[in-house]
């Protein structure tokens, strides 16, 4: 039997909303989390950023994605903190056709927030592919900024983009996290990036 419909699948299969809120209230920790990055895209990215698939170049307060067709994947940034609650803001354009992602894994992927022209989903990755559990159409426009901020707490991850909400429930995203990270196709560029977070340790 498929996994997706056994008894327990069922009980924490996801649940999501779409609405309009406040930009910077919280989604899902309700108490501040400390910054733990957010690199000016300056300087070259250190420690512990690290570039998995194709190049990040910042300069000049943004980060530009290359793609390197030889490696067959999409570009892929590192953010080497496992935490089990997370804050990340930021803001990102799309030049040209193509989708932007922001997720959490453990020894595996775990979780991620995947945005393309057509609109916002959320996705857990205990399957392959990795499965939708939550969407929302809407336009996201090429050629402008747009402020985007996914928070992950327990077995929730959340996101937000402008105005509109998505969240989604789900057993696997209680996995312990090992990092984060972005993912995106050549036709994006990030600014005004943050990480807030607090690791499993960090709690009493």
């Amino acid at each position: 039997m498929n996994r997706l419909f056994t008894p327990i699948a069922l009980f924490s299969f996801a649940f999501a909303t779409a609405v309009f809120a406040q930009a910077d209230k919280p989604l899902l920790n309700e108490t501040a989390l400390p910054v733990i990055a957010a690199p000016s895209f300056v300087e070259p990215l250190v420690a512990p950023f690290a570039t998995a698939k194709g190049q990040w170049i910042p300069a000049d307060g943004v980060l530009s994605v290359v793609d390197i067709p030889a490696e067959k994947h999409i570009p892929v940034l590192h953010h080497k903190v496992g935490l089990a609650s997370a804050v990340i803001e930021l803001e990102f354009r799309l030049d040209g056709a193509g989708s932007f992602l922001v997720g959490c894994d453990s020894d595996k992927h775990v979780g991620r927030v995947v945005i393309n022209a057509k609109g916002l989903s959320i996705a857990e990755d205990s399957v392959k592919p990795s499965h939708t559990i939550a969407q929302l159409p809407l336009v996201v426009k090429q050629g402008e900024w747009h402020k985007l901020r996914v928070e992950w707490k327990g077995d929730q991850m959340a996101a937000r983009l402008g105005s509109s909400e998505l969240r989604a429930k789900h057993d696997y995203f209680a996995q312990a996290k090992m990092r984060s990270w972005l993912a995106a196709t050549q036709s994006v560029k990030v600014r005004n990036f943050k990480i807030s977070g607090e690791s499993a340790s960090a709690k009493p």
